[in-house]
């Protein structure tokens, strides 16, 4: 059994959905200065992800309401987190008693409060595994779930095959994402991978809005009302 099959059947038997690998040489800069010269000293990424559970993201117009937050934050975001981050310790295990280096990264842990990132973008690592393309809402859309999926990424220099390319954008004219966010963070422009995140999204705005205004410090409308995972629940 090859190594893509080993650790694909190890990330599908934990209970993930997505499983791909990207070849990061082409934003090896992009990397590097957002994550410093070893996170970019990686050449591959394993990309994994989980989908969460369309009930739980169907009821976020409810989100004021105690119950649908707290199961929001719980179900859908705190329990699949660790869930990737267990599955991500377990791979790497793997890899490095195959001969090889890996660096998890975790599932949702900032490093940098100035910018309002991590270390290293998990949805540029879907992106390049070909899971799918980033939206005007810039998250990661899927022709699956849309972009009702959480994210973990393993850097790795064990020989892999790259799984898939960059998806094109499919967003088309829709607009719904950026039209429903209480505070316009979206601009609306479609993704570019030459041109900054803030040409496209206000993660200040945001984050005050989660901090300050919503309740419960809830909001995902952006994720509940792409149509890509509307219309593709199972």
């Amino acid at each position: 059994m090859d190594l893509n099959q080993k650790f694909r059947n190890i990330a599908i038997d934990e209970g993930a959905d997505f499983f791909g690998v990207g070849d990061l040489s082409s934003v090896h800069d992009f990397v590097k200065e957002q994550g410093g010269d070893e996170v970019a000293s990686y050449p591959l990424a394993i990309s994994l992800g989980i989908r969460i559970i369309d009930s739980i993201v169907d009821q976020l117009p409810q989100r004021e309401e105690r119950a649908v937050a707290v199961n929001y934050r719980h179900h859908g975001y705190d329990i699949i987190n660790r869930r990737l981050d267990l599955l991500a310790s377990r791979i790497s295990s793997q890899i490095q008693n195959s001969g090889y280096t890996a660096l998890p990264i975790p599932a949702s842990e900032r490093y940098d409060d100035e910018r309002i990132c991590a270390v290293f973008s998990h949805k540029l690592a879907a992106h390049l595994a070909g899971h799918g393309w980033i939206g005007k809402s810039c998250m990661l859309i899927t022709p699956e779930a849309g972009p009702r999926v959480r994210w973990t990424t393993i850097l790795t220099d064990a020989p892999l095959n790259v799984t898939g390319t960059s998806q094109n954008e499919k967003c088309g004219n829709c607009t719904e994402c950026v039209d429903i966010c209480p505070v316009s963070a979206f601009t609306g422009m479609p993704f570019k991978e030459d041109e900054p995140r803030e040409t496209r999204y206000d993660a200040s705005k945001c984050e005050k809005y989660l901090l300050e205004e919503a309740e419960w410090e809830v909001c995902g409308l952006c994720v509940y009302i792409c149509p890509h995972g509307r219309n593709k629940k199972k």
